[in-house]
């Protein structure tokens, strides 16, 4: 039901209520018992023991503790130890984050308002909020948090600040007519009251027609319960890779413990190493590196004013192909500011310095602009916000936002309120209305002459003006400069500018009004100022940056289509050919013709929450990796549902932050640019460590399952497979986590939301590097035994030695998509320490006495170390250099 559109007496009727009288207590009581109280509900949350225990689900993990189990009962304890403080510490961290994740609810509580002021029998009375009903009558002033949605039936000079509910920035003024448009949005309902919403200015009465859960915040409400949380791409793509592990580990492990009791080796000892050859085929390592890499990540993302709520968000943008904004804080700095001025058929640009000439490039009047004096001190003294001292010389707007602005414009020439305090005295108000549209003020000079100074809707101003300063004198006003200020207004709302006008009246001695209507006639009009709320000045380049990471910007606002497109136009974000399109456009559209268009839309405007996640839909149906940006609690629902959602910190709603993944502590759209590049970079981080740990990981079975079919004796023991598996794999995945981002990084299109693991040619390297790296081993192991038949233990040494510096190698040619050769081996210092730190441990097992025995190593002649780095380097330098080759050929 439309309840903009009813008259009074039929909302009385379908209420049973009347303005005058209100309800009884007996009919409140029964109404509160059949709809329940006026709060929202939360939907039951999962205990603290499921939630953890839901952590350790994942197939992957299942498997790897079933390993776990049979590496303990086969006396292997260490390594079971380790594997289970890893799965652990990982539930861990996953617990903390979900629990942390899920206060969108009690946020949208808190804005519910804890009193209402309500008619019982005719009394006015004030009762809990909780406790208001459908019918009620209540009534509303400046500073009231709204308790209900109320359809409103007498107001004066009523403005209220929607923008958490709508994304306007701009109170909107409210009135008690009836509206005959259909299907209107939130923003243009103005003779309705919302939930949560603030009262700015005046008062407002009218009857409650929707309370709790039915109210628009309770719809809110329901929006966020209902959203999905959807998996990121990095872990669909772990789950993916875990189970093709998991089957090749196994299918491998057979095929070795199956050849080495056909060799004639023993049942135990097969299957021992069989065991020790499954946890290492199996990276179990792997959650644990991604873990690390996204938190160092992450810290990275807090010293770039970036809070992280989910650790994989970061990885998630960076394979983001459309960021939906939020206008207002977002794109914009949310707080009205003038940037034009026109008067006696001049227009003056303002900005940080002063008052410049439109168009002549020349600031012609200086800080103080002496023409504009007039213009700006009246709209300074026919005001009622203030500024105050804030911190480091800044100043701190209090007050309505339009009222702000116009003491800013002022505060730029050098007047402020304190100054004109001097020189005149208020003495009466006649404060604004939106019948009016005007708000006016009677002064007097130290003189003892009195004005009535007026600013409010230009055209309005302008009909009731008998006279106009021209040639910086009062003149009759004429056809001629009514058209002059008819273009100004144009021009001024063609470029997304609210104006305001600004007009005097001087009073006779002892002449006093006491009504509106009698003293605003016979006005002299004295000029325009146009504000606007402007773009951020970073934003431009972040999202140019962003176009050429292949990655659209839309913008989604509650704002006006006119002030939508125009931001858009300044920020470059609307080719040419690009769509705008309004709410009550998009509400005729169906999922299948949205899906149509949505790709050539860039701005949609008018739009209210439903909408905004009806957008997201569309995008992620057309196959988007969607980034939601928002302050307000109207867009925590698409927040909730997008891959990523991006909330404001200092302007978002509490809302919109506990529904998103990453809080932006500046408020920056340009920390999303730098947000994206070290999500990109985890990400290439993350197949390098992969790739590192899969390759040595093949190489190590392989040297196995050679062994078998050429009937050679073990290369290696069971012992030396979990110390390369737990120490020489370890270290360097880890340093290739923090691994600097490739010049290039933001330069590339984001990668395909279903893109594999093994994609750009990964799953090659892993096997051709895996493939040598067994070979490499292999054949040291056999050139080795060849020569000392006896000597088993020296060739197990050998093989030993050269697996893990083939892999130490290797790890420097995973740092590259192209070659060992593109990047500085030294660059990454951490990688450096790490392969030094893994040689170190490699001598301590073959040179410390009591090591040797655990390990079944002895020390290597300089013969053998010159065979095992001559082999080890087989596996990176000999494809290298087959890669540069085939580039020169080319």
């Amino acid at each position: 039901m439309n309840w903009y559109q009813l008259p009074q007496d039929e909302i009385e009727s379908i209420l049973n209520s009347r303005l005058d009288e209100g309800l009884t207590k007996n009919e409140q009581e029964k109404r509160l018992k059949l709809d329940g109280p006026n709060q929202l509900e939360e939907v039951k949350k999962q205990s603290a023991i499921l939630m953890f225990l839901a952590q350790f689900k994942d197939f992957m993990v299942l498997v790897l503790l079933a390993a776990t189990l049979l590496s303990g009962f086969l006396g292997e304890y260490l390594d079971a130890i380790a594997i289970i403080l890893i799965v652990v510490m990982n539930g861990i961290l996953g617990f903390i984050q979900e629990r942390k994740a899920e206060k969108s609810l009690a946020s949208l509580k808190e804005l519910s308002a804890p009193t209402a002021q309500v008619l019982r029998e005719g009394k006015w009375v004030s009762i809990a909020a909780k406790d208001v009903v459908t019918g009620d009558v209540v009534k509303i002033k400046s500073g009231d948090r709204v308790g209900a949605d109320i359809r409103l039936l007498k107001t004066s000079g009523l403005q209220i600040e929607e923008s958490a509910l709508t994304g306007e920035s701009v109170p909107a003024q409210k009135h008690n007519n009836i509206l005959t448009a259909d299907e209107l949005t939130l923003g243009d309902q103005d003779n309705m009251a919302f939930m949560g919403t603030m009262v700015t200015r005046g008062t407002g009465q009218g009857i409650v027609v929707a309370t709790g859960m039915k109210t628009e915040m309770g719809k809110i409400a329901h929006l966020i319960q209902s959203a999905e949380n959807l998996a990121t791409p990095l872990q669909m793509k772990l789950e993916q890779l875990g189970k093709i592990l998991i089957a090749l580990a196994l299918l491998l492990t057979v095929l070795v413990v199956l050849a080495g009791v056909l060799q004639g080796h023993d049942l135990y000892s097969m299957i021992l190493a069989g065991v020790s050859l499954a946890v290492a085929a199996i990276p179990e390592g792997l959650p644990a590196i991604v873990t690390i890499a996204l938190a160092l990540g992450v810290q990275k993302m807090i010293r770039k004013r970036a809070i992280v709520r989910k650790l994989p968000s970061v990885e998630t943008l960076g394979c983001a192909t459309v960021i939906c904004s939020d206008k207002t804080g977002t794109l914009t700095q949310n707080k009205m500011t003038v940037t034009r001025i026109w008067s006696q058929g001049r227009q003056w640009i303002v900005n940080d310095d002063g008052f410049e000439v439109a168009g002549s490039g020349i600031n012609e009047d200086g800080k103080r602009g002496d023409k504009l004096t007039e213009v700006l001190a009246y709209a300074a003294l026919c005001n009622n916000a203030t500024l105050e001292e804030g911190k480091n010389g800044s100043f701190i707007e209090v007050g309505d936002p339009t009222e702000t602005a116009l003491l800013v414009s002022a505060y730029k020439a050098g007047i402020t309120k304190e100054s004109l305090s001097e020189q005149f005295t208020i003495q009466h108000e006649f404060p604004f209305d939106s019948t009016r549209k005007m708000m006016s003020v009677i002064v007097q000079d130290t003189e003892g002459n009195q004005m009535l100074v007026v600013k409010g809707a230009p055209d309005v101003l302008m009909e009731k003006s008998d006279y106009i300063v021209w040639d910086d004198k009062k003149q009759l006003i004429k056809q001629a400069h009514k058209e002059r200020i008819k273009e100004a207004i144009y021009a001024l709302g063609s470029q997304a500018l609210r104006t305001i006008a600004v007009a005097v009246r001087p009073l006779k001695e002892g002449e006093y009004y006491a009504q509106a209507s009698f003293a605003e006639r016979s006005l002299t009009f004295v000029g325009l100022q146009g504000m606007m709320d402007p773009p951020r000045p970073e934003v431009e380049e972040s999202i140019r940056d962003c176009q050429t990471a292949g990655i659209k910007t839309i913008m989604i606002t509650g704002d006006h289509v006119v002030t939508a497109a125009s931001i858009a136009k300044k920020l470059n974000m609307l080719p040419e050919g690009g769509r705008v399109m309004e709410g009550a456009e998009l509400a005729q559209l169906n999922d299948e013709e949205l899906d149509k268009v949505s790709e050539n839309v860039y701005v949609y405007a008018r739009v209210s929450p439903e909408h905004k996640l009806k957008i997201v839909k569309s995008l992620q149906r057309k196959g988007h990796v969607v980034a939601m940006t928002g302050d307000g609690v109207n867009d925590a629902p698409a927040i909730k549902s997008a891959n990523i959602g991006i909330a404001m910190g200092i302007t978002g709603t509490d809302v919109a932050k506990e529904a998103s993944s990453l809080v932006l502590g500046d408020d920056n759209f340009a920390t999303i640019r730098s947000a994206i590049e070290e999500g990109r970079n985890i990400y290439e981080n993350i197949r390098k460590f992969i790739r590192y740990l899969l390759a040595s990981n093949v190489g190590e079975i392989l040297v196995m399952l050679f062994a078998m079919i050429m009937g050679l004796p073990l290369p290696l023991v069971p012992i030396q497979i979990l110390w390369v598996n737990l120490v020489t794999d370890g270290l360097p995945a880890m340093a290739l986590g923090v691994d600097q981002a490739e010049e290039d990084v933001m330069r590339r299109k984001p990668r395909q939301a279903k893109e594999g693991v093994f994609s750009r040619g990964l799953g090659w390297k892993i096997v051709s590097r895996g493939f040598l790296i067994g070979a490499a081993t292999i054949l040291a192991f056999w050139v080795t035994l060849k020569e000392n038949p006896d000597q088993l233990i020296v060739a197990q040494s050998v093989a030993f030695a050269t697996l893990v510096m083939a892999q130490l190698i290797h790890v420097f040619d995973c740092r590259s998509e192209r070659s060992v050769f593109h990047r500085n081996p030294f660059q990454n210092g951490y990688l450096v320490l790490a392969v030094i730190s893994s040689i170190l441990l490699l001598l301590v097992v073959m040179y410390v006495q009591p090591l040797q025995e655990i390990f079944h190593t002895v020390p290597l002649s300089l013969r053998q170390w010159l065979l095992v780095m001559g082999m080890a380097s087989i596996p990176t330098f000999a494809l290298a250099g087959f890669q540069l080759f085939k580039r020169e050929i080319r």
